[in-house]
């Protein structure tokens, strides 16, 4: 039995940046779509969770904290299992976790290679399998995985993160595939150029150029993506599945 009459939201990478907007969007206004969710608050570590889970609290929502490296397959599946158990039902995921380890292919060592790839692709994967046997049980799924442009239209110096982001796009159509006909939608959202933590420090010609690049002559902020991923992870986006929107400013035109 249901603990909570609230549809539950998994959110990986929820500490800071693009997750944190997400965690927030998704805990709010229950009267807009995708609002009023309990939201599992993911991240390696507890304690700028615990000020998220404060902050959403104070604001009239309800979350929870769940800390743990999403690179640890078994400690991320564990998590998600018993989180499902104990509230009874599981009816969002939010794959956002992410890091990088940039440098030129040629350069690049096994370690960067293989960290990105299990971070960024592997724990998707990992997280989307321990919940969808809950999900389908609820007869009702969200699944919504954060890629890139990057891995849309590749970036140098990226060789790592690009391939994960560019797996995730294939996940994404294979379990929409897998699991539509139990009421489960799975799809990506590829950010373009979102100001954040891991942007910030950028030289100011290079966001620069990529200004130039977009139609709509802005950059992006993390409320950008979760307005989007509020929509796809609401009842009235059921018939929107295996689909990749680019959330970018008109950058790619993808």
């Amino acid at each position: 039995m249901s603990t909570t009459d609230k549809r539950v939201a998994i959110v990986t990478g929820a500490s800071r940046g693009i997750g944190k907007s997400i965690a927030l969007r998704l805990a709010g206004n229950p009267a807009s779509p995708g609002g009023g969710r309990h939201v599992i608050l993911v991240s390696r570590s507890a304690a700028p969770l615990n000020d998220l889970k404060a902050q959403i609290t104070e604001a009239g929502g309800t979350a929870d904290v769940l800390a743990c490296d999403v690179a640890d397959a078994k400690a991320l599946a564990q998590g998600i299992e018993e989180t499902a158990e104990r509230l009874g039902r599981l009816d969002i995921l939010v794959n956002n976790a992410g890091i990088t380890k940039d440098g030129l292919a040629l350069r690049m060592s096994d370690e960067d290679w293989n960290i990105v790839l299990q971070t960024n692709l592997t724990s998707a994967f990992v997280a989307i399998r321990a919940a969808a046997r809950s999900m389908m049980r609820g007869k009702f799924g969200r699944i919504v995985n954060i890629s890139s442009t990057s891995g849309v239209v590749g970036n140098a110096g990226q060789a790592n993160y690009a391939a994960a982001k560019a797996g995730l796009l294939g996940l994404t159509k294979s379990i929409a595939r897998e699991l539509g006909g139990k009421g489960i939608t799975c799809n990506a959202v590829a950010p373009g150029f979102i100001t954040t933590d891991m942007t910030e420090n950028l030289p100011q010609q290079v966001k620069d150029h990529v200004l130039g690049l977009m139609a709509v002559k802005r950059l992006g902020v993390g409320e950008d993506i979760a307005a989007c991923v509020a929509y796809l992870t609401s009842d009235e986006s059921g018939f929107i599945t295996g689909q990749t929107i680019c959330v970018d400013g008109g950058m790619t035109m993808c």
